[in-house]
């Protein structure tokens, strides 16, 4: 049997070799979801340009810009997705409505931003995501007194949503310290 400084290199080196292998995995995993994505934008893309497209695909493909922050391009995918015609499920129209609320946010249009997720929250008063993002933007405006109104309205729908928890005791603690 070794001694200990004989089993030593030997544990260090099974380390790095079983590090190396999960990063070596977990980048192949990356590349190829990154693969994925880009393929369905670019076939996305293709097929909007050349022909109309579904509400559904436009919401897609626009979704897409928004994670690449393309947001005027966003903006003007989804507006073509309202334009379809076609008649959209409520639920789907207020998901639309906050993607392009967050893509005007982005730009710093907060009020083109508090408009379209107050449509979001119109066809779909449950949706927490919509309810935190228009907490933010008023938040942005300075309308602290509504953000907290609108925190707690998401944690009603959603009580452990801990984004609305700390951003409504963080604005309350402010409100009370500059009073």
């Amino acid at each position: 049997m070794g001694t200990m400084n004989e089993i030593l290199p030997i544990i260090y080196l099974s380390g790095i070799v079983i590090f190396l292998g999960g990063l070596a995995i977990f980048l192949l995993l990356q590349i190829i979801k990154t693969r994925r994505t880009e393929n369905r934008f670019y076939k996305l893309q293709k097929k909007l340009q050349n022909e109309k497209g579904k509400a559904e695909e436009y919401y897609e493909l626009a979704s897409l810009f928004l994670d690449k922050k393309l947001y005027v391009q966003a903006v003007n995918l989804l507006q073509k997705g309202f334009k379809t015609g076609e008649n959209i499920e409520a639920e789907n129209k207020a998901l639309m409505y906050n993607a392009l609320g967050f893509a005007y946010f982005s730009q710093e249009q907060v009020d083109l931003a508090i408009r379209n997720y107050k449509d979001a929250i119109k066809l779909y008063p449950e949706y927490a995501i919509a309810l935190n993002n228009l907490a933010n933007a008023y938040e942005k405006k300075q309308m602290i007194a509504k953000a907290i109104e609108t925190y707690e309205e998401t944690l009603k729908i959603d009580e452990n949503n801990k984004v609305a928890k700390r951003r409504a005791e963080l604005l309350k603690k402010r409100l009370v310290s500059s009073k």
